[in-house]
């Protein structure tokens, strides 16, 4: 008969072990200093025999019961698999519920097959720089089509061709022109003031559209936010990709992005598609409170983190020429080496410029 690997006795030695307490009425203490083992290791058999009879004197597998799996613990691939969920409103999982709990996050990411804590999920979103309360409002889109529309973008994205552009689009602003704070270098004994009430300078507004695949940005200056600053950019965008087949445009649900004048300009621009030799506009928008998965977002944080925050610019005309030149050396770099851009000042986007749902573009601290 094999005996175990980290057997201390034998069958036979059990038996006698057994058979002396039980037979014999011998005392387990004595029977464990006669035959080299603890007291614990004569009750053990003892109780085994007793229970399963002879067969229980006989070796078991070492193999566990129960194998625990293994949690995922806080890092990129938990990170994205906890955004993806949060990104969409519980009532997409069947959850009757209009914001998230932890047990909600932790049995939605269980359905993935994602096995983590709540104490990794909570870490997770603090490191994102979220507390629970204002994840929840801004992470979290109402929209009951979310899966429909993000998934018609991704479909989008993969199989674009050579002859298609995609754009996210959107504005920055308005913001005022006038002394601005925020972290900055100091020397000792040297605090930098920020007057509280200070006169504003003029303000501005950036009207500009990302395209996607080589990350060039299309931008001018506009007065307000409505329909005739949109229509203007679409024919900008139009002309500037007249060799294109189709140009998909993709923003969130700002009222003047719908208007019905965008809208008839839109098919009046398509119904001369042919006539222009000019691509097709097709328009595929956010979810609704969705900000967080507009990419162009994530340039405009950057944009502000690197320029705007700290600034003091003399009038609204150097602010302008500043965003210019940022956004004109951002486009030369990716255009001379798309794969190795994002060590310069927009080194500041500390979210990647392409779709992912478990992105957050809208970067807290600079928008």
């Amino acid at each position: 008969m094999r005996t175990h690997a980290n057997a201390r006795t034998c069958f036979h030695c059990r038996s006698l072990i057994v058979s002396r307490v039980i037979d014999d009425d011998g005392a387990p203490n004595a029977i464990a200093v006669e035959f080299r083992v603890s007291p614990r290791t004569v009750h053990k058999w003892i109780g085994r025999f007793r229970t399963h009879g002879i067969d229980g004197l006989r070796d078991r597998s070492s193999r566990p019961q129960r194998i625990p799996r293994k949690y995922l613990q806080p890092g990129k691939e938990l990170h994205d698999a906890v955004f993806s969920v949060l990104h969409s409103p519980p009532s997409a999982i069947g959850l009757n519920r209009t914001t998230w709990k932890m047990d909600d996050l932790a049995k939605a990411l269980a359905k993935k097959g994602v096995v983590t804590t709540l104490k990794s999920i909570n870490q997770v979103i603090k490191n994102a720089g979220y507390r629970w309360k204002k994840a929840r409002v801004a992470l979290t889109s109402t929209d009951p089509e979310y899966k429909e529309k993000v998934e018609a973008i991704r479909s989008t994205l993969a199989g674009l061709r050579d002859d298609e552009a995609f754009f996210s689009i959107d504005e920055f602003g308005p913001f005022a022109i006038k002394m601005r704070g925020g972290k900055s270098l100091q020397g000792p004994n040297e605090i930098r003031v920020v007057p509280q009430w200070q006169a504003s300078k003029g303000t501005l507004i950036v009207t500009a559209a990302l395209e996607l695949s080589c990350n060039r940005m299309l931008h001018f200056f506009s007065e307000n936010k409505n329909s005739i600053e949109m229509i203007k950019l679409v024919e900008l965008i139009r002309k500037s990709y007249k060799g294109y087949r189709t140009i998909y445009l993709s923003w969130d649900a700002a009222p003047w992005h719908s208007s019905k004048a965008l809208l008839d300009r839109i098919d009046f621009l398509n119904d001369w598609a042919k006539h222009d030799c000019a691509p097709l506009i097709e328009i595929l928008p956010l979810p609704s409170r969705a900000q967080f998965l507009n990419v162009i977002e994530s340039v405009f944080s950057g944009m502000a983190r690197a320029i705007i925050h700290n600034s003091d610019y003399q009038s609204v005309q150097h602010a302008r020429a500043a965003i210019d030149r940022y956004i004109d050396e951002r486009n030369t770099r990716f255009i001379a080496s798309p794969r190795r851009a994002g060590k310069a000042i927009w080194g500041k986007e500390r979210t990647p410029c392409k779709f992912l749902e478990a992105n957050n573009c809208k970067d807290p601290l600079y928008r």
